[in-house]
This record gives C-alpha cells, structure tokens and sequence, in this order.
C-alpha cells in the first residue's frame, strides 16, 4: 500500500521529470455518464438469458452474444449508442489532460480524453489501429493509445472472446508499446478493475523479464467499508478479498492507494495540479522609473538574482519581457541554464512576450487581458516587483498590467509574492494582501519583510523559502 503522501510525492516528479502516464478505465468515464462494461452488456445478456451479475468473465457474455446473433450488428450498435452521446467532462478527466503528461493510455471507446487535451489546448496524438503506430503527429503534446478501439469504429473495437484471442492479429505492436512504456515510465492506474486479459498479460510478461526490478506504478481503490447492512462474515469476505487483491498487484510493481470515497481522488489529483504548477514562476513587473532604494542597478541585481536562483533550484521562469526587469529576469535564467543545467532551455524559462502592433487600443487591452490569463493558467506563482510606468505624458504611473496580473492570479488562486519593498504596483498589490493575510497562510512568517526588506540577498533567500514549500507535498 502507498499513502497518498508517497503516491504524490513520485508521481508529480515523474511528471516533472516527463515519465509519467496514465492507464484509464471505464471508471474515469463513468461519472460523466458513460456507462461500464458490465452495463453496457447487461441488456444483451438478458436478451440471451444470462443475468449478468452471477457473470465473471465478460468476455464470454460478450462471445455468447456475438454467438447467438451470428454478427456483431447488436454489439455495434449497442457502443455507438452508449458512447456516441454528449456528455459533461468530469473534473478527474479535466485535471488528468491539464496535467503535463505525455502517455494516456485507455481501453476506453469515447472520446473524453482528447476532447479534454484540446480543450487545454494540447494537441493529441492518436492511435486508434497499428498502422497509426508508425506516425507520429506534428506537434504532438500528447499520445493517447486507445488499445481496445473508439466508438468511431464500432465494428473493430474489442469486446468479445474471439476479439481478445485475435487482439495480436488485430492490433499488433499495441501490446509492445504498452509493455515499453510499463517499463519506462509511471503509471497511474484510474477507474480500472484490472480484469482486462490484454494487461494482465503485459504486466505477467514484465514480471518474468524484471523480476524485483519492475518499476512502481499507482491505483486508486476504495477502501472496503462496512455498512449497517453488512454483517460480520460478509464484511470479513469482501476486507480479505481486497487485501488479497492488493497483495497481488504488488506482484506487478502496482501499489494501492486507498481512498475512502471516490470523491478523494478528485482533491488528491487537484493537489498534484497545484505541487506541479508550483514549480512553473511567473515573475511579474516593469520599471520606466527607479528611486530610492530600487535604482536601475539594484532592480536589476533583484530580477537577475531571483531568476537565477530559481532556475538553480530546477524551478521553470516565465517572463512576459516586462519593461526594464524582463531582460535581467532572463538573463539570470540563461546564465544558470547554461553554466549547469544542459542547455535544456525550455525547462526552465518561458519567454511569453506580449502581442504587438495593435492599433486599436480597445483590441490590444482585451487581447493582452487573454494572454495575461493563459500565461497565468501555465503557472502555480506569480511574483511581482516594482510595477511603474509612463503616462500618455510621461509621468509615472501605476502598471495596470501587473495589478491585472494579480487579479487574474488571485482569481485562479495562485501562490502570490509581493515584493512590496520595491514600491510603486507591487506595494500596492503588497497592501491588498496585508489585508487579507488569512488567505495568504504561506507568507505568515514573511509578510513584514517582504513590505520593508531591501536587501536583495535576504528578499531572495525569502522567496525561494515560500516557493520551495509550495512544490512539496505536505
């Protein structure tokens, strides 16, 4: 058994490191309607006689049915039907296709998944028959694997007997691919049952090849719970027979977290959306003006010193190219990135500058109030310094674009960092969260500081302080 704690802790750095990946069943579809397995074939096994609840092997219904009609014309119909309807996506799906992972695999026929990557704006990389195998899709974000078909090709999903004998006939290389990325990569394991014949083949194969060296995946189960009804033996029954279940997924590197009711999963998956976003910084401000403390050289030394320490600690830098702090920003990631981080640039700094060129002033604010909240929906922190600019004659001004960037980011409830020492939109932003310091738990112990230090070696040290907190799991 893992706790939530560990499954956590190695699937979001799986995730950071790009070696996580998904295996869905019908349980991740189930809450947006789509019915499972056993009910899809409980009308078709009535219709034969068969009560499909005193029924184990599925598969075999499946067959009788197929057996009985002479075709597959009454199994065909009956996937368009129940997986061709609109439905809502569930917030499991929604989270799982934001998250940065690459691999989905699924045995499922509907379409959530890639209706989920595209709309968080993924591109998705099919693969539906072996010959797909072979291509691979111009900026792919993603691969979804649907091993066992997609209702868009009814007559060649597998379902019966017959369908998993021929699976290798009819769908060659899947389980290879599959067996490769067991290997490879983590998995985590949702709304799946593992009664599947296909994997419990792949995972018996990669057991014999690895033996103790097979590599940890995750599954969520919901504990056996006792209810009024249930009595003693009943209860004792179904508790062994999870526990039995339990121990032989271990068998296969496949550690059980369990959860007391489903809804659990849902904030467990919500927390590893916010420990990896954490990971992803915005660092927010501008400067046309420099006084006092925070001269042209020391707000320099401040963006440069916080960027590179960032990256120095395997964080992601965003920088929208704000006006005298971005190219400090980004030259304090690159120096880092290239003094000892590979060259691996994309890792660890993203340069979203801003639209230009647009005339109409109306246009430019509505599309740069969009850009402010992808740049923002990439990102679990914003940090925001300094904040000024020229008027239309050329006095200083608060940044409205930085207090527009805070309020996005407390809209999306992101981590916030006030550097309300360096003055001007970041000391007002600084005041606003004073204010309401109960919403802001992570920067109790840091607060005063933050409004009055201005010595930059401590100001940094601080941040990265609050930052690293938000990125571990607690």
């Amino acid at each position: 058994m893992a706790t939530k704690k560990q499954f956590l802790r190695e699937y979001i750095k799986a995730i950071r490191d790009g070696n996580a990946a998904v295996f869905a069943g019908a349980g991740l579809s189930r809450p947006s309607g789509f019915i499972v397995w056993k009910e899809l074939l409980r009308p078709l096994a009535e219709d034969i006689g068969l009560n499909i609840d005193d029924e184990y092997d599925l598969t075999s219904v499946a067959q009788y049915v197929r057996n009985k009609s002479g075709n597959r014309a009454t199994i065909n119909s009956s996937i368009l039907e129940a997986y061709s309807k609109d439905v809502m996506r569930n917030e499991n799906v929604t989270i799982l296709t934001r998250l940065p992972i690459y691999t989905y695999w699924t045995t499922n026929y509907d379409h959530l998944i890639e209706e989920g990557l595209r709309d968080a704006n993924r591109n998705s990389d099919v693969k539906i028959e072996y010959k797909q195998l072979s291509s691979t899709k111009r900026d792919r974000d993603a691969v979804v694997y649907k091993m066992h078909g997609d209702v868009d090709h009814a007559a060649d999903a597998v379902l019966t007997k017959d369908d998993y004998v021929k699976y290798d006939r009819n769908y060659p290389f899947f389980r290879g691919v599959l067996q490769g990325d067991l290997i490879s990569k983590t998995f985590l394991f949702i709304g799946f049952s593992f009664e599947d014949p296909n994997l419990d083949s792949i995972l018996g194969q990669i057991r014999l090849l690895l033996d103790e060296n097979i590599r940890d995946h995750y599954y969520f189960m919901k504990r056996v719970v006792r209810t009024d009804t249930m009595g003693d033996v009943d209860f004792g029954y179904q508790k062994a027979r999870q526990d039995l279940r339990e121990e032989d997924l271990k068998r296969y590197g496949i550690q059980t977290v369990f959860v007391d009711d489903y809804s659990e999963i849902t904030e467990i998956l919500r927390e590893a959306e916010n420990a990896v976003l954490a990971n992803n910084i915005f660092i927010s401000g501008s400067a046309d003006f420099f006084e006092g403390d925070w001269t042209k050289t020391r707000v320099d030394e401040l963006a440069y010193k916080l960027a590179n320490q960032l990256v120095k600690e395997e964080f992601r830098v965003t920088s929208g190219f704000g006006l005298g702090i971005g190219s400090s920003v980004i030259n304090g990631a690159l120096d880092e990135i290239y003094s000892s981080r590979f060259k691996h640039l994309d890792e660890h700094l993203c340069l979203r500058p801003f639209p230009q060129g647009i005339a109409n002033a109306d246009e430019r604010k509505s599309k740069w109030k969009k850009y402010r909240g992808e740049i923002l929906s990439e990102t679990g922190v914003a940090i925001f310094m300094v904040g000024n600019k020229k008027d239309a004659v050329g006095k200083k001004a608060i940044a409205d674009g930085c207090l527009q960037e805070y309020q996005i980011a407390k809209e999306k409830r992101r981590v916030i960092i006030p550097i309300g020492s360096t003055g001007d939109a970041a000391a007002t932003i600084y005041a606003d969260v004073k204010t309401n310091k109960d919403q802001y738990p992570y920067l109790e112990k840091y607060l005063n500081m933050l409004g009055t230090e201005t010595d930059i070696d401590k100001i940094v040290s601080a941040v990265i302080e609050i930052v690293k907190a938000q990125r571990t799991v607690q």
